[in-house]
């Protein structure tokens, strides 16, 4: 029996090749045929969407050494790019943003990680754009 996954293209990330945010930017944006990410979560949910570089139906984002990630992309790195989204956000953003940072400078709430992690099943099974049909494998 095959898996449907077995059938779709796979584009991999490899978590033992970067310590932080900027370097997972580096990593996922060498999976990018035209361009660059620039790291912005709104722009990384519309590549999912197909057509900016990635394949434009189905396919598999496999991250291999996603432990290596969880932590690298954990609450200390979480609590500094909040920092930088807060200087820049928009006031109506502003309480949103501040209470994410509280949280993960008190080491709750969600990480980079799971903010990334999130916005790719959105796109996948079950998920609210899963006419995209992207699978995440975390190896």
């Amino acid at each position: 029996m095959t898996n449907q996954s077995d059938a779709l293209p796979v584009l991999v990330i490899d978590g033992a090749s970067f310590v932080d945010f900027a370097g997972f930017v580096r990593e996922f944006s060498q999976l990018l045929c035209h361009g660059t990410w620039n790291g912005n979560l709104d722009t990384f949910n519309d590549i999912l969407r197909g057509g900016f570089g990635t394949p434009e139906t189905g396919w598999v984002l496999r991250w291999v050494n996603s432990d290596s990630s969880r932590v690298a992309l954990g609450h200390d790195v979480t609590v500094r790019w909040l920092e930088q989204i807060l200087r820049t956000c928009h006031p109506s953003n502003r309480a949103s943003v501040e209470a994410g940072l509280s949280d993960a400078r008190h080491g709750q709430g969600q990480t980079l990680f799971d903010m990334i992690v999130e916005i790719v099943h959105d796109h996948g099974p079950g998920g609210s754009e899963s006419e995209d049909g992207i699978i995440l494998e975390l190896r």
